[in-house]
């Protein structure tokens, strides 16, 4: 799941679209294409958006749901957690443990 992880956080276009969802969680594919044009002049296709939304999905990082015709898309930062608690290191100001 890491490798997914950092494969898809690797690309900077993955990672304005993950922006743009964290600024406004629950896009269709049609505010996310025009939300990279508009705010970030990227001239990239639908399909080339669904292809990033995928990986960015595969890798947990998206989730989708669907009403009625729409699909919409929303961040999910339980991943990039579960990330960092992997490396958590002790906290230096909590109770030393003493040796007898």
């Amino acid at each position: 799941m890491a490798d997914e992880l950092f494969r898809a956080l690797a690309d900077p276009t993955r990672r304005t679209i993950l922006d743009e969802l964290a600024e406004k969680s629950g896009q269709t594919l049609f505010e996310i294409c025009s939300r990279l044009t508009m705010k970030h002049q990227l001239g990239i296709s639908r399909q080339g958006v669904s292809q990033h939304l995928a990986v960015l999905e595969a890798a947990g990082l998206v989730e989708t749901r669907r009403e009625g015709r729409y699909k919409f898309h929303d961040l999910n930062t339980a991943p990039l957690r579960q990330i960092a608690e992997r490396w958590r290191t002790p906290d230096p100001s909590g109770p030393e443990e003493s040796t007898p």
